[in-house]
């Protein structure tokens, strides 16, 4: 592997917002005193039996640092309003080493450099190049060649990139390298996240033609229709299942519920035209947990009665908790009192995430994978050893 195309530099790879919080707070600070406090909270790493909480830095900073290492963690938590904590800024620190963005004056003092300031000014110049140096763009390419995507799903391609451009293998690694990217894409909305999955946006679609990608309005096209095509399928589906004959949707929540990993599945009441009542148990860590599952096949609004009735339900069954599943949406009245239960655990799914669970677990819908091929530029550009060649 060349200098010229090494990529991925940085591990732990920062939110850029955290980035321009510290750039300000280590403005006039000096590296060394920024490398104690940093050591400071390396060192208290704790024990299995007593970990350390690093959540609540108001009250770890007080607690375990001192002198100028608690000041500077002080003044990282306040100025970045509560928003960076001083424990997780390692990555961070390396990408603003990394990247140039400030420098030791003559008294070993951190000042902001020329593309500190532009960093700071969002300048698109600057972040594309580092954005490139990063792999941000080929990320893109990535999604851009799917509808929507799990992380596990990028991992095969996101592997050979890592194995061709930077020096990170091991599987652990190139899974973070993977997560902190595509949370600073998310960040600065050029991918839309929605539970696990992942979308690239059209900003993302366009910034990611700035990378000589001439064939991304290809792609383009091919997304727009596979995405009109998929939302024709999803509709007829819920369509299916509000006029779908009772036994066979009845037959349909107990084998998606069975894929989802619940046992005991017991219908306890029959719905008619209207849904179903289901008992189930699940493993909730070390324990079993027993749940209700009311299913209503209302393709309107599912308002604060269906929520009520799952709520007798639940005491009725002596159960743990319930789930309240519908084929159209919840109204805020709904996701309110489901919010403030009184102890109950309720959970809603509406319409939209239930089609999602149908489609993953592939409960009446089948999924075909689709491969774009992508022609490696900078392989056919690079200089090759040809010493080796055969002779003619």
């Amino acid at each position: 592997m060349s200098k010229q195309t090494l990529k991925v530099r940085t591990p732990q790879f920062p939110l850029y917002s955290e980035v321009r919080h510290l750039l300000q707070v280590f403005e006039g600070v000096s590296q060394s005193s920024i490398k104690a406090m940093l050591k400071s909270i390396e060192e208290q790493t704790g024990t299995p039996r007593q970990p350390v909480d690093w959540t609540n830095p108001k009250s770890w900073i007080q607690k375990r640092l001192a002198g100028e290492s608690a000041l500077l963690a002080q003044r990282i938590w306040q100025e970045s309003n509560n928003e960076v904590n001083p424990r997780h800024i390692y990555g961070s620190y390396l990408f603003i080493n990394n990247n140039g963005l400030l420098s030791d004056n003559v008294f070993g003092v951190y000042q902001t450099t020329p593309r500190g300031q532009a960093f700071l000014a969002n300048d698109p110049k600057l972040l594309a190049e580092i954005d490139d140096q990063e792999g941000l763009p080929h990320l893109l390419r990535i999604l851009a060649g799917k509808t929507s995507a799990r992380r596990r799903d990028l991992l095969p391609e996101w592997s050979d990139f890592l194995r061709e451009h930077s020096h990170f293998g091991t599987q652990a690694t190139i899974r973070d390298t993977l997560r902190r990217r595509l949370n600073n894409l998310v960040e600065r909305g050029y991918v839309s996240r929605e539970g696990v999955t992942y979308l690239i946006t059209k900003k993302g679609l366009d910034y990611a033609e700035q990378f000589s990608q001439a064939d991304l309005d290809q792609k383009r096209d091919i997304i727009r229709t596979i995405k009109s095509f998929n939302q024709e399928q999803m509709n007829k589906l819920s369509s299916l299942l509000a006029f779908m004959q009772q036994r066979d949707f009845e037959f349909l929540v107990l084998e998606l519920l069975e894929s989802m990993g619940y046992e005991d599945i017991k219908i306890t009441k029959e719905g008619g035209s209207k849904g179903v009542e289901v008992t189930a148990s699940i493993q909730f860590g070390i324990s079993t947990v027993s749940e209700v599952i009311h299913v209503k096949r209302y393709q309107t609004s599912t308002g604060r009665p269906a929520l009520d009735q799952l709520r007798e339900a639940i005491s009725r069954h002596e159960c743990f908790r319930g789930t309240l599943i519908t084929l159209g949406r919840f109204t805020r009245e709904c996701k309110e009192a489901a919010l403030i239960a009184e102890g109950l655990q309720m959970k809603l799914i509406d319409g939209k995430h239930l089609l999602m669970l149908l489609s993953e677990n592939s409960i009446g819908v089948t999924r075909q994978a689709v491969t774009l091929y992508h022609i490696d530029d900078e392989y056919f550009s690079s200089s090759k050893d040809t010493s080796a060649a055969p002779e003619n």
